[in-house]
């Protein structure tokens, strides 16, 4: 049977003992019904990871024994800094998961001119705490040991207008540059912009343009949102990264 992975938000490198989350105490004692005795791994978002034993274990609450760390390091060299355009119901969601498993480093939400999504202020600070549990969750799921982080919503003009030094880029059906053909990526890596499903407008492509985006293509075919931001980070990976 496989070990359970279990994100803990403190750090654990001084740790003997410590109690677990109450979320991650109910997946593991009342979904997974774990006793005293079976062991977890653990990781707090270092590229440690830690050999656990349950101490005690109820549908509450779960203790453990830290019995171990270990350097596990899983993060690409090449870092990705994912724009996504807000998009509908689970199609968020699923972006979100396979961007973490594909080894971006940061998601910021985005809203455009064509974004069909509205949330109040309340709704979108719920939005972002359920998109980083999903993070976290793909984390668990897929070995990496540095949860990446889901920032606030912001408008794409002012998401395109930061400052970081990476390469950035816009897809564009008409584009002269592939993925494969793209210069050296610099060490901050590249910042990818994906639009809604209704693409960006004319005025926000200009504007990409005046903040120095360039735009690259993936194929002859057009995409969906979802499948846009997956393909392009999967092709960034196989090239720059560590896919392949």
């Amino acid at each position: 049977m496989r070990i359970p992975r279990i994100y803990h938000s403190t750090l654990l490198q001084a740790v003997k003992y410590c109690a677990l989350s109450e979320e991650a105490a109910n997946h593991v004692g009342r979904v997974l019904r774990m006793q005293a005795g079976q062991q977890l791994e653990l990781f707090d978002g270092t590229n440690y990871i830690y050999t656990a034993v349950i101490t005690q274990s109820s549908k509450k609450a779960v203790e453990v024994e830290i019995l171990s760390q270990q350097l596990d390091d899983r993060e690409s060299h090449l870092k990705i800094h994912l724009g996504q355009v807000i998009s509908r119901g689970e199609r968020m969601e699923f972006t979100i998961q396979k961007s973490v498993e594909l080894g971006v480093n940061v998601i910021t939400p985005l809203w455009s001119e064509r974004c069909g999504v509205k949330l109040d202020a309340e709704r979108m600070d719920k939005k972002i705490h359920q998109w980083q549990k999903i993070a976290i969750a793909a984390c668990e799921q897929c070995g990496r040991n540095i949860v990446p982080e889901i920032r606030p919503m912001m408008k794409l003009q002012d998401w395109c207008t930061e400052k970081d030094g990476s390469l950035k880029l816009n897809l564009h059906p008409r584009a002269q540059y592939s993925i494969r053909t793209l210069p050296e990526i610099p060490a901050e890596g590249v910042r990818l912009l994906i639009g809604s499903e209704g693409g960006l407008s004319a005025q926000e492509i200009a504007q990409t343009e005046q903040q120095g985006f360039t735009e690259v293509l993936l194929g002859k075919r057009v995409l969906r949102t979802e499948t846009a931001a997956l393909a392009a980070i999967t092709a960034l990976q196989t090239c720059f990264g560590d896919l392949g």
